[in-house]
């Protein structure tokens, strides 16, 4: 199962369990374990790297997991549990990229006071006039 461009997780680490679903569905949902229920071990992972299993863990815990119970079919569920788990891991081991500060240009900060000043000016022509003037 690919995760990202570099990390394929094989399906032989991920736990897939069935139970009946709950909510409607009639005597269909009362017979049938169509819920799928797909659970990631990050300790017990072979294919992660140290670095990796730490970052999915201090998004995720020690467990990452994923239920599907949309559809009637329990295959269509185990593909949907499988895809949820999917973008859970790549979006644990996604690495923000780098942000480099930056400052306001002197023209904006120029902009900015004088946008300010006009407002003031405007707010201060609203007011009563006073005595002393």
């Amino acid at each position: 199962m690919p995760i990202t461009r570099d990390v394929a997780l094989p399906l032989t680490e991920v736990t897939l369990r069935a139970s009946r679903s709950s909510g409607p569905g009639g005597q269909h949902a009362n017979v049938t374990a169509s819920r799928i229920e797909a659970v990631f071990d990050v300790a017990a992972s072979r294919t992660l790297q140290p670095w990796q299993k730490e970052r999915v863990r201090a998004r995720y815990g020690p467990r990452v997991t994923a239920v599907a119970q949309d559809a009637r079919s329990q295959a269509l569920n185990r593909e949907l549990a499988l895809e949820r788990l999917r973008d859970r891991l790549a979006g644990a081991l996604a690495v923000p990229r780098h942000r480099t500060p930056t400052k306001p240009s002197k023209a904006s900060r120029r902009r900015r006071v004088e946008a300010k000043k006009r407002r003031s000016e405007h707010k201060r022509g609203r007011q009563k006039p006073r005595h002393d003037d």
